[in-house]
Formats: C-alpha cells, sequence, structure tokens
C-alpha cells in the first residue's frame, strides 16, 4: 500500500492564497476614493451590461474584482442580508461593518475549506456618513479578512503600484472631479511605469453622494456627465438629473 502524499496545513494554505491572488491579479483594477460630498468608485470596464461596481442598501455600495459568478453570488447574498435586516429591525441597523462582517465570514470559511477551491474575488464594501469623519470604507481579500481603508483603496491586478500613487496624491476635500480624474490616473500607470490612455467609455463611475435628498445615495456617472468631469466642468458633486441604477456586479477582466 502506498504511502499517501502528505502536505503542511501551512503550505497547503499558502498554495490556496497564491492561487487566488494570481486569479485576483488577472482582472482589471478599481478605485475607491473619498471625496467631499462622498466617496467615488471608478473602475475599468468596458461593459455597460455587467458592473463591477454595484449598490446594496440606502448608503452602502460594493466594488468587486476577480471572478465574476463568485463575487455576483457574493452581491445577490449582500442585497438579500440587507433587506432581510432593514425589514426585521430597522433601516439604520444595516451598515457597511456589518455587510462586511458578513462577507468576511463567508470567504474565511471557503478559504479554509479543503473541499472547494478559494474564491478568486476581492471585495469594497464602503458606507457614506453624514460627514467625510462618518464615512466607512472596508476591502476584503480572498481569504476573509478585514482591512479598514481610509481615504483612497484599490483592488485588481495593479493594486499595490496603484495605491501608492493614490496614497500620494490624495487629500481630503477634494471635489468630485478631482477625485475622479486622479483615479483615473492612477489607473492608466502600468506595471512598467508608463500611462495609458482611458476614455469615458471604458470607465464604469458610481457615487455614495452625500448631498442627495433621496433615501439612496447611490448613483451611476454616465455619458455627458462622466466627459463633463474628467474636463474638469463638473463642480463638487454629482449632476443633478443624471440617470442613476443599481446594477449588476462585473466581470473579471
Amino acid at each position: 500500500m502506498s504511502t499517501p502524499f502528505y502536505v503542511s496545513p501551512q503550505q497547503a494554505m499558502a498554495d490556496r492564497a497564491e492561487y487566488a491572488r494570481k486569479g485576483i491579479a488577472r482582472g482589471r483594477s478599481v478605485v475607491v476614493l473619498q471625496y467631499n460630498d462622498g466617496v467615488v468608485f471608478v473602475a475599468e470596464n468596458p461593459s455597460r451590461a455587467l458592473h463591477k461596481v454595484s449598490e446594496i442598501y440606502d448608503r452602502i455600495a460594493f466594488a468587486a474584482v476577480g471572478k465574476y459568478n463568485e463575487f455576483e453570488n457574493l452581491r445577490i447574498g449582500g442585497v438579500r442580508y440587507a433587506d432581510l435586516r432593514g425589514y426585521t429591525y430597522d433601516r439604520e441597523d444595516v451598515t457597511a461593518r456589518g455587510l462586511a462582517n458578513v462577507y468576511a465570514q463567508t470567504l474565511g470559511t471557503i478559504f479554509s475549506s479543503a473541499g472547494e477551491k478559494p474564491y478568486e474575488v476581492e471585495l469594497i464594501v464602503a458606507e457614506v456618513g453624514a460627514g467625510p469623519e462618518d464615512d466607512q470604507i472596508y476591502r476584503l481579500p480572498h481569504d476573509g479578512s478585514i482591512v479598514d481603508e481610509h481615504g483612497s483603496v484599490a483592488v485588481g491586478g495593479n493594486a499595490d503600484q496603484i495605491s501608492s500613487y493614490l496614497d500620494q496624491r490624495h487629500r481630503d476635500g477634494m471635489t468630485l472631479s478631482e477625485a475622479l480624474k486622479l483615479a483615473v490616473e492612477s489607473l492608466t500607470r502600468d506595471t512598467n511605469g508608463g500611462e495609458r490612455t482611458l476614455t469615458a467609455e471604458q470607465l464604469e463611475v458610481a457615487v455614495l453622494d452625500r448631498t442627495r435628498p433621496q433615501q439612496r445615495k447611490f448613483k451611476r456617472i454616465l455619458g455627458r456627465q462622466l466627459s463633463r468631469l474628467l474636463e474638469g466642468d463638473g463642480g463638487s458633486g454629482a449632476a443633478k438629473g443624471a440617470p442613476e441604477e443599481a446594477g449588476n456586479p462585473a466581470d473579471d477582466d
């Protein structure tokens, strides 16, 4: 009888983590920035049907990179959790922190399970507050850990370089146009230090705008409004009357 092949638990977990990181690194990046009136999400995503950024609840939004079918399941689970909790208790009881904890438990369980492969996803959950000091941004890697972020955060294929670029240039009190242009500049930098060009048609942009009178603070920035903001002609907040939707997440590239 042959001896079973043995792999130490430490090596097995390291292999699973490396597998997940390689899958995530193939995805195009997503950047999330705080600005004076809320939180802006910017993703390199030419698809108009498959979204990387989505509304979860009144003040909460979700962004992801990785395998579409995997983070789509997580998005749907998050919407169900938020709706059930808001209906059972109170809408104010639905928070980004609570949602991040639910996602962390799910990702951690899958990552440590020997019966299935780890999810190749990395998530961002953000909530806009009454003021900038009340905004919450959480990053959730593939292993289910939670990282409390402030100011700016990037996930995806070139996240380390993008995050370094953002850390050096992001500041408090930026207008939406300034934050959007900084996010696009960070996304255009490749691993060799060069720069690419991204047009409005190649971007997916959404905001959690605290100044909106509606209970729902999420809206997408599309078309001519996005072009105006990229050119610097958009003011501090999202333009009034722009179309809004609560879309689905997007593909991993």
